[in-house]
């Protein structure tokens, strides 16, 4: 089986090597930017950089040289994950100039823990008036200018603009082991000063990865609610799901995060009930949509993964537009963009319960389920609601190890399942929940068995959006 079987049709993926954080996600110029942390040479070591993919679509993409490389003493072993701020009319031309905030990882050499001391955490920036070529890189801030109790770890800066000025997301570990976001603020981009830490109010892991402030507006008197995003390290593991000690979630603000001291982790929510989902980071486009794409896996999972003769691992979610849940102000939904819709083909109507695709790229549509309820994709895996739980289940070895994760989230009511050869993304009821997860299919035909009572089931068989640039 070649190294090509599993590659999908509508999802970005690295062209070959190791794909995880998505970074810098912004619309400039009209076009749509991403770039992640990437490895080209993976698994045989080689550079984390930051490739670059650019799109007018949001579904489509095409794939560009390392946008940034780990080519000088301060980012050294790594150019870490980051954002992108677009400054308006800035650039040589008068239009929009792109800046780049990232994280430079240095590990000095010597005997050293690498957590309190040994590693250099610097927050570099980089400028583009095309979003192809870059400026030399400008060191902002370096450990001396974190608070004295946090550890070498900060990282991974998110930046937005509130009240007049900027600001930075910057997640942290103190020299406790505890986690943190700090919030930095600025009035030009480019001199910081630290505005406040939001601490939790209660242990909530020793590190927080990928902070992001978003904030959403609710129905139409504009009520605005901000939410800080994270994926906390070294939480407690899950035995019975797999799940392991890094997770990626949200808190509910109070206020706003540029004010805020505190978070209360009973109010934590997961982004995503299943295996494959991390490092989400959001943005708003010119239309004023905040989406969302994540990394399609996990940075300690407890499973195989993926079948071991790949030589290139890991895609992104597709995008996914975020409103305030109008049932629960707490809550937020997730939706693929309207985007995606434009690859369905052919449509096909369930009967007797199934449906027979002549391929595994699919877009799946229930509605009006009535009581408990299971959808089933090749025998294989499988999506069911019973009572408050709904469940997804797949076998060993089309899983490759995963099992069965549930959450509470009402039962179902509707399902829409995307089918992309490898990857299924599952959004329950809306989008009030939403599994991801990878699997690794072998049949030719996608088989779809429903079980229960709904009042429609359709299908659409979906194009490939593009080129896929894997020669292997």
């Amino acid at each position: 089986m070649t190294d090509k079987t599993w590659r999908m049709g509508f999802h970005l993926m690295p062209p070959s090597g190791w794909i995880n954080d998505p970074n810098g996600l912004c619309q400039f110029r009209g076009v749509y930017h991403a770039f992640f942390q990437y490895s080209p040479d993976w698994p045989n070591g080689g550079e984390r950089c930051w490739g670059h993919a650019t799109s007018t679509n949001l579904v489509s993409w095409d794939y560009h040289d390392v946008a940034i490389h780990q080519d000088t003493p301060e980012d050294a072993n790594g150019a870490y994950s980051g954002s992108t701020f677009v400054e308006r009319g800035a650039a040589a031309d008068g239009g929009d100039r792109m800046r780049i905030y990232y994280t430079g990882n240095v590990k000095h050499p010597g005997d050293y823990d690498y957590i309190n001391e040994g590693r250099g955490a610097n927050e570099i920036t980089v400028t583009s008036d095309d979003g192809m070529h870059f400026s030399p890189k400008q060191v902002l801030l370096r450990n001396a200018d974190y608070p004295a109790y946090c550890s070498c770890h900060v990282r991974d800066p998110k930046l937005w603009e509130q009240r007049g000025e900027l600001h930075m997301a910057l997640g942290a570990r103190d020299r406790d082991s505890h986690g943190l976001a700090l919030i930095y603020s600025s009035t030009d981009g480019i001199d910081w000063r630290l505005r406040t830490a939001i601490r939790p109010t209660d242990d909530f892991g020793f590190m927080w990865e990928c902070p992001d402030v978003i904030r959403l507006v609710e129905g139409a008197d504009g009520q605005r609610h901000e939410f800080l995003g994270f994926c906390p390290q070294g939480m407690p593991a899950k035995d019975d799901d797999g799940r392991g000690t890094s997770w990626a979630g949200y808190l509910p603000l109070s206020g706003t995060a540029i004010d805020a001291t505190t978070a209360d982790p009973a109010l934590w929510r997961e982004w995503d009930g299943g295996f494959d989902f991390y490092a989400p980071q959001t943005f708003v486009d010119d239309a004023g949509r905040t989406l969302l794409i994540a990394w399609v896996g996990m940075p300690d999972e407890d499973f195989m993964g993926q079948p071991e003769q790949l030589d290139w691992i890991h895609s992104l979610s597709v995008p996914r537009t975020l409103e305030v849940d109008p049932k629960d102000p707490t809550r937020i939904m997730q939706w693929p963009v309207g985007e995606v819709d434009a690859l369905r083909q052919e449509a096909t109507e369930a009967q007797d319960g199934q449906l027979s695709l002549p391929c595994h790229r699919a877009d799946i549509e229930v509605e009006g389920v009535q009581g408990d309820f299971a959808l089933t994709l090749d025998g294989a895996l499988a999506i069911s609601g019973s009572g408050d739980s709904v469940t997804l289940s797949l076998d060993a070895a089309t899983g490759c190890g995963r099992g069965a994760r549930s959450i509470a989230c009402g039962g179902i009511e509707s399902l829409r399942v995307l089918v992309d050869e490898s990857i299924v993304e599952v959004f329950v009821n809306g989008g009030r929940a939403t599994f991801t997860t990878r699997w690794f299919p072998t049949a030719d035909k996608l088989d779809v068995r429903l079980e229960g009572s709904c009042a429609s089931a359709r299908a659409w068989t979906m194009a490939k959006a593009g080129t896929d640039p894997y020669e292997g």
